[in-house]
């Protein structure tokens, strides 16, 4: 019968399907990490001191002239 799809052509349709779902769950995850843990100056600043780094050197990253 013309224009009937073989096995192997719906196998890889699906794939594509499941392969775009996949991307699209990834897309998901890191917008609810981002959600649950937020980036916000004062975790940056913890952080940077945390790494043994000075205000002065923090603000010279920055290219802040203080």
């Amino acid at each position: 019968m013309p224009g009937r799809k073989t096995n192997e052509e719906r196998a890889a349709i699906l794939r594509e399907k499941i392969e775009k779902k996949e991307a699209e769950i990834e897309v998901m995850k890191e917008q609810m990490q981002r959600l649950l843990h937020p980036v916000t100056m004062k975790t940056v600043m913890a952080k940077a001191k945390e790494s043994g780094l000075s205000p002065m050197e923090i603000a010279e990253k920055l290219g802040l002239d203080i």
